[in-house]
């Protein structure tokens, strides 16, 4: 199965070079990484530049005009270039557990997809902290003693645990999620009507569970490392919360602002 990572980012190449030094040491590697750029300046094209002559996989920089938060659309526009079987999305500040691509791979299953839990990283340890810290599990315990890391319960690997199977919305988060790609083209990917932070990830939850999948995730696999970030702003929070309700009363799964169908004309900036 051939794998694809989707990395959205936004002005934060000292958080991102992280996470792609974190995905090109995994004990399997991904078949393919795209950086999804929700329009970063030039100190993230420089970051980057040196990763996209990478001779062990390929390493793709797609970028779109910064005109607000437009996640879904970066997003969108990534899974249409993406060549994988199988898409997993891990934002630009989530550094992945050294198995996490094999974490994922071998919970992907037909008629799922797959939440990814995190663990957070405070203010004071997050400029120190790199993926060789996410294999110490002596290291992480010393961190979470001293409160610089919470949600501690995920950093034990525990691959015998049974996954769980659920439908429910809470804990949706797109910053580790896995799905068949050809589930999220059947629903149309992202719903791009969402601008501004929240809510893109749990309506798009909401379609792929009308579509017919179910939810699969595991408290000690595939786990990431949030670093710390400013709060973004909720703006529009009011109006995303109205499109998801939205969503939910109705029956539909397919969006019609998503990948395809999209009456929006694209912008000229893919790098």
């Amino acid at each position: 199965m051939k794998l694809s990572v989707i990395v959205p980012t936004y002005n934060r190449p000292s958080a991102l070079v992280k996470v792609l030094d974190g995905l090109l040491a995994q004990s399997r590697l991904p078949d393919e990484i795209i950086i999804a750029d929700d329009g970063s300046g030039a100190r993230t094209r420089e970051a980057v530049r040196p990763y996209l002559s990478n001779t062990k996989i390929r390493i793709s920089h797609i970028w779109q005009e910064d005109k607000g938060f437009r996640a879904a659309r970066i997003r969108n526009r990534a899974v249409k270039a993406s060549g994988g079987d199988y898409l997993v999305f891990l934002d630009g500040d989530c550094i992945p557990h050294r198995h996490f691509i094999n974490d994922h791979e071998r919970l992907a299953r037909k008629g799922y997809f797959f939440q990814g839990k995190r663990v957070i990283v405070s203010k004071k340890a997050s400029p120190g902290f790199s993926f060789t810290d996410t294999d110490s599990v002596l290291r992480l315990i010393r961190l979470l003693v001293l409160f610089r890391i919470s949600n501690g319960h995920h950093i034990v690997r525990l691959p015998f645990f049974p996954p769980q199977i659920t439908s429910k919305l809470s804990g949706i988060r797109s910053c580790n999620m896995g799905v068949f790609r050809q589930d999220i083209m059947a629903v149309n990917g992202f719903n791009q009507a969402f601008t501004g932070w929240g809510r893109e990830d749990s309506e798009l939850a909401v379609r792929l569970y009308k579509y017919g999948l179910k939810r699969k995730e595991h408290p000690f696999m595939a786990i990431c490392y949030h670093l710390w970030h400013q709060e973004n702003s909720r703006d529009n929070i009011e109006k995303n919360d109205a499109l998801l309700n939205q969503t939910l009363a109705g029956e539909k799964y397919y969006c019609e602002f998503g990948i395809e169908n999209n009456p929006g004309q694209p912008d000229k900036d893919s790098l």
